[in-house]
């Protein structure tokens, strides 16, 4: 999959920012987000997708451990349907179950303090999401497969 695709982690006080190469290899965690008003979030995503010449947003869906939908996720699909609305560029939601999580061990292990952690964590998390993306389609290209599964571009 070549083209630059910007990953988000949406939280009702931050957005965690990561970003694709051109190749779409490798993942590299920008920033956080402070959440503001919607307008001016999507107005700064816009920008960020301008300043990468991104070709692809993928937003972390919080779906329930068992699949479900959950509060968060409601939030975050009428997010991405704001999204919609606002970008040139395709919008899809993408599972993020446990990213989060696994962002806070990360940088637990690495020894960061804790307001340093809360400051990372979303950034990280999206580096994560993004990095399960490419792997994704790294293995689907690997496989001979092609397209993007039903269901998941929006």
């Amino acid at each position: 999959m070549a083209g630059r695709i910007l990953a988000l982690d949406f939280g009702m006080r931050r957005i965690g920012v990561a970003v694709s190469d051109g190749l779409g290899l490798t993942a590299q965690g920008l920033r956080t987000l402070e959440r503001i008003r919607m307008a001016d979030d999507l107005r700064r995503i816009q920008a960020l997708t301008e300043e990468y010449e991104v070709e692809r947003v993928i937003v972390g869906n919080p779906i329930s451990s068992k699949g479900g939908e959950t509060a968060m996720s409601r939030r975050v699909a009428a997010f991405v349907e704001k999204l919609h609305r606002w970008l040139p560029c395709p919008v899809e939601l993408w599972d993020e179950r446990l990213t989060s999580v696994q962002a806070n061990r990360m940088l637990r292990e690495s020894g960061m303090g804790i307001e340093k952690r809360r400051r990372a964590v979303d950034r990280v998390a999206a580096t994560l999401l993004l990095e399960g993306y490419l792997e994704y389609w790294a293995q689907r290209a690997r496989n001979g497969a092609e397209g993007i599964p039903q269901g998941q571009d929006r």
